[in-house]
């Protein structure tokens, strides 16, 4: 079994910055993509940012240019870094992981339980 745990979220002012870690652990041979998600009260959960096993990246256009997904392949860890936050970024942020694990040949996806962003205007 594989674990995601997110962490870093908290309460932000406008223009503000966080930086969000997510940490897989568990029976795990390799990762694929590794993703960033979000959804806010009354909204659907949305994609933020992707990036690749060999760290190829994209973004929501909503984001591009304010935050920046990075992963730490040896520490099966994916970082996003959250820059001049607005009021709209508030949400629960979700890592998302597409995980090979032991004695298996094929990859599934797990997520995280979630952390929650707010920024204040």
């Amino acid at each position: 079994q594989v674990q995601l745990v997110e962490s870093g979220g908290g309460l932000v002012q406008a223009g503000g910055s966080l930086r969000l870690s997510c940490v897989a652990s568990g029976s795990i041979v390799s990762i694929n993509a590794m993703m960033w998600y979000r959804q806010a009260p009354g909204n659907q959960r949305e994609l933020v940012a992707s990036v690749g096993s060999s760290g190829n990246t994209n973004y929501a256009d909503s984001v591009s240019g304010r935050f920046t997904i990075s992963r730490d392949n040896p520490k099966n860890t994916v970082y996003l870094q959250m820059n001049n936050l607005k009021p709209e970024d508030t949400a629960v942020y979700f890592c998302r992981a597409d995980v090979r694990e032991q004695r298996t040949v094929y990859f599934r996806t797990y997520w995280g339980q979630g952390t929650q962003v707010t920024v204040s205007s």
